[in-house]
């Protein structure tokens, strides 16, 4: 499922995860990419807001940490943790 990065759809559409904010983050992820010419495999230590644990999930998938609808394969696998693809939230919070 491909979703629009369009800010403006955020709150136009009758959609809970753009509504949570998944278009603003994979939009803010594609142009920061853009400009530095890294990748998601570049990065290492993400510190992120997880509310919830499901914005969690929708977070590493716009930010390009996994395909869309697949968050949840990215924690079975523990690619968000010490040893894994990514270490997200070290800090704790």
């Amino acid at each position: 499922m491909e979703m629009s990065t369009d800010p403006a759809t955020s709150l136009s559409e009758n959609s809970c995860i753009k509504m949570v904010g998944f278009d603003m983050t994979r939009n803010a992820a594609k142009q920061l990419y853009a400009k530095t010419s890294i990748t998601p495999q570049d990065v290492d230590v993400i510190e992120l807001h997880d509310c919830f644990s499901t914005n969690e999930l929708i977070t590493y998938e716009a930010l390009g940490l996994c395909k869309v609808g697949k968050g949840a394969d990215l924690v079975d696998a523990n690619d968000n943790t010490y040893g894994g693809k990514y270490v997200i939230n070290p800090s704790g919070d």
